[in-house]
């Protein structure tokens, strides 16, 4: 009996919270998974950890601000792999909850660095080894605060923040409503190729970004990732999925 063929996954900023628990979750279904981080001494810790556990995790050097970085990624991954079935863009930083008015210009540059222009450089420079899987999935961290929508009626559709309290941060959530339209601009052009390309709102976690005050843990918050990341072929594609405790997930509005 032949060895079964591996399926192989890269999780951006995988070394701590939400994306070190996706890394631990499509590992635990089989995955080889890529540790995407940009400390080496916390990635590799990281992949120490999980590897600990019995699961299939690589320590992947990647700065999704650093072209370079994200090239000598890409190469090392066809030479190891020479095909990629999951990408998931998790990699993220905030920003500080304060009046458009007051953000220094700079500020929101630094966050779009990587939460936007990083995930174009690392969805292109890694889209060849996607294709040549046949079907593959790339996935978009995002944020139920990117959504235009909510954000136009001033209505959380998380519901952690009451009716008229929707968090005022132009970097972080412009940012992620960015996202959400770079995540619809890839879908659209890669219907029909068996990549489906999809956002996900991970709820409100207990992360770095937020001070830990997240009500949610990285486990929970890890679901609706991996759920995008393991559809089947019927799945769907261009959707906003947020994590609101039911099997599917809650749709929501761009």
């Amino acid at each position: 009996m032949s060895a079964k063929t591996p399926r192989y996954a890269v999780v951006t900023g995988g070394n701590k919270g939400i994306g070190r628990e996706i890394v631990r979750q499509l590992a635990e279904r089989g995955l080889v998974v890529y540790l995407g981080a940009r400390d080496e001494q916390r990635g590799r810790a990281a992949e120490s950890d999980l590897r600990a556990d019995g699961l299939d995790v690589r320590f992947l050097h990647l700065d999704v601000t650093d072209d370079k970085s994200v090239a000598l990624a890409a190469e090392r991954l066809h030479e190891e792999a020479g095909v990629l079935h999951v990408l998931v863009n998790n990699a993220g930083i905030g920003g500080p909850m304060q009046p458009p008015s007051e953000t220094p210009t700079e500020q929101v540059r630094t966050v779009y660095e990587t939460n936007v222009f990083g995930v174009i450089t690392v969805t292109n420079a890694l889209l060849p080894l996607l294709r040549r899987a046949g079907s593959a999935r790339i996935v978009n961290v995002s944020s139920a605060i990117g959504s235009l929508s909510a954000a136009a009626a001033n209505h959380d559709p998380t519901g952690v923040h009451p009716p008229g309290e929707f968090p005022v941060m132009l970097s972080y959530a412009t940012s992620k409503s960015a996202l959400n339209a770079v995540t619809l601009t890839y879908a659209n052009e890669l219907r029909g190729t068996g990549i489906l390309v999809n956002a996900a709102s991970p709820g409100f976690v207990a992360t770095d970004i937020n001070g830990h005050h997240g009500v949610l843990t990285p486990q929970q918050g890890a679901r609706i990732p991996v759920l995008l990341a393991t559809l089947g072929d019927d799945g769907p594609t261009a959707a906003f999925l947020g994590e609101d405790g039911t099997p599917e997930g809650q749709v929501l509005p761009w």
